[in-house]
């Protein structure tokens, strides 16, 4: 019988113990969480000041890449007349390809919808080269072919390349 007013007085003080520790922790826990939040906070300031610079270079970069596969400056950089209707038709494509997979690293740093917009000017780049190249003679001259496309392009009501640095801008508008 002498054993347990001994065990009663251990469980007495572990039971105190616990509570005066469980109150601690409590008592603690706010300033833990805080200073948890501030060390996050110092840890993204420091993650955008170098990404930042990235994902600005790869809207400027995006925005020139929409500039590039603009028919009307591929054709002034190709220098069209001196090819054929075939050989300009394949220089054109070959020049959207390569300016695309040279670009397609920067969707990691803009949004979906940026990147959204690169996919939908290359893709209706080609279409209206395709369409412009499905009514030319087989002897036609590149400078014909020229401008062929250059009417076509003419027709659309909205200019897909205008509008989508506009989109771009936008999107890069609500980083700030």
């Amino acid at each position: 019988m002498n054993l347990l007013p001994f065990l009663l007085d251990i469980l007495k003080f572990t039971i105190a113990g616990i509570g005066l520790i469980l109150i601690a922790f409590y008592l603690i826990r706010p300033y833990l969480d805080r200073d948890e939040k501030i060390q996050l906070l110092e840890f993204k300031k420091t993650l955008s000041n170098q990404t930042l610079p990235l994902r600005l270079q790869a809207y400027e970069r995006l925005v020139l890449f929409i500039e590039r596969v603009n028919p009307a400056n591929m054709l002034i950089r190709l220098n069209a007349p001196a090819y054929s209707a075939h050989e300009l038709y394949s220089l054109l494509l070959e020049e959207i390809r390569n300016e695309y997979q040279h670009n397609v690293t920067q969707q990691i740093y803009v949004s979906s919808r940026a990147w959204g917009v690169v996919r939908s000017i290359k893709d209706d780049t080609v279409g209206i080269i395709n369409n412009a190249a499905k009514g030319m003679p087989d002897g036609a001259s590149g400078l014909e072919f020229s401008k062929i496309l250059l009417a076509s392009l003419s027709q659309l009501e909205d200019n897909p390349y205008e509008a989508g640095a506009g989109l771009l801008r936008r999107d890069l508008e609500e980083i700030f």
